[in-house]
């Protein structure tokens, strides 16, 4: 299973108005997404778990997360990532 995230191919659909990545297309994709979901409820616990440095490193922990997410869906988005107006993809042969 590991070695599937290391093949080529695109994990995130292009959004199809404004800049960056959709929804994942890939199971690698969702994977990725559920992962930063699950840090991201993590540190809402955690940040709730002490009051005194708990919220510093619950926002430390989501903004490394959110990086990495954002890293990873700009590398395997298909299309790459630019400004779209809503344009259909060209499905002519």
């Amino acid at each position: 299973m590991l070695h599937g995230f290391f093949e080529e191919g695109d994990w995130f659909a292009a959004k199809r108005f404004g800049y960056g990545a959709g929804l994942p297309i890939a199971w690698q994709g969702w994977v990725v997404l559920l992962v930063y979901l699950g840090i991201v409820a993590g540190a809402g616990l955690l940040a709730g778990a002490d009051p005194d440095v708990g919220p510093l490193v619950a926002g430390l922990v989501i903004a490394v997360a959110t990086t990495a997410l954002i890293l990873i869906a700009r590398r395997r988005t298909r299309g790459g990532w630019r400004w779209r107006w809503g344009e259909q993809p060209d499905r002519n042969p």
